[in-house]
């Protein structure tokens, strides 16, 4: 497996079009609106990117091969981005650029604690602030040539919207309760929050730390939004 400076080797040199030419990019993600920006914002400047939606995704992938660049999701379905960020401190080789993503800007320092380099709050929508933490990020030696891009707003797929609108309305119909219905709750609030949509992001919220005879109430509020907003894009 190659070592950490070939991770920066790339076979053209990165120039004012593509920043982060050289560099393979893994976004690790459970929602495919977020993950459909920062595939976005990738490929716009000029880097190579995989997609991991779970834990058991990541681990997968990083048997077999190791990004120059690591972007955790800090609430993932199957356990907390963090508890991955701790572990891939260990790895021989390492993953030389490991940055932490939420949309809570109160979860950045436990990150940096857990050993990211960088913090991106959500929504990640400045191509140019992106280009700018990953670089930051980078070994000295890797930053030569690389200046961030004019910036633009990227705006991810509707459609990759749609289905995580469609997978939460999934999740919610089944019942979920304790544990999973936090993440749930997390993952609708997060989806709001990076849609700009304030109703489903607090609806959301407010799902979290209720009694039981409470949640069953909420859960259909909640549900009703999503369902509004599945029926308007048909």
């Amino acid at each position: 497996m190659a070592d950490d400076l070939d991770a920066f080797q790339p076979l053209h040199r990165p120039d004012a079009s593509a920043p982060l030419r050289g560099l393979t990019v893994l976004v690790l993600e459970d929602s495919r609106f977020a993950s459909d920006a920062l595939r976005l914002m990738c490929l716009r400047s000029g880097a190579r990117v995989r997609r991991a939606d779970c834990l058991r995704s990541a681990e997968r992938h990083l048997s077999s091969y190791r990004p120059s660049v690591i972007i955790v999701d800090l609430g993932l379905p199957d356990g907390s981005g963090l508890d991955l960020i701790r572990r891939l401190g260990s790895l021989v080789p390492r993953v030389p650029v490991v940055l932490a993503t939420s949309g809570d800007p109160m979860l950045a320092s436990a990150a940096c604690g857990a050993g990211a380099q960088g913090f991106l709050c959500k929504p990640i929508e400045s191509l140019a602030a992106f280009q700018s933490a990953v670089i930051k990020a980078l070994p000295r030696h890797a930053r030569t040539d690389r200046n961030t891009m004019r910036d633009v707003v990227i705006r991810p797929d509707s459609m990759a919207l749609r289905e995580d609108l469609a997978q939460a309305d999934v999740y919610l119909a089944s019942g979920v309760t304790g544990s999973r219905l936090d993440y749930v709750a997390q993952f609708l609030a997060g989806l709001g929050r990076s849609a700009r949509d304030r109703d489903l992001q607090h609806a959301a919220e407010a799902l979290r730390g209720l009694s039981p005879a409470e949640t069953a109430a909420r859960v259909d509020v909640v549900r009703g939004l999503v369902s509004a907003r599945l029926c308007a894009g048909d």
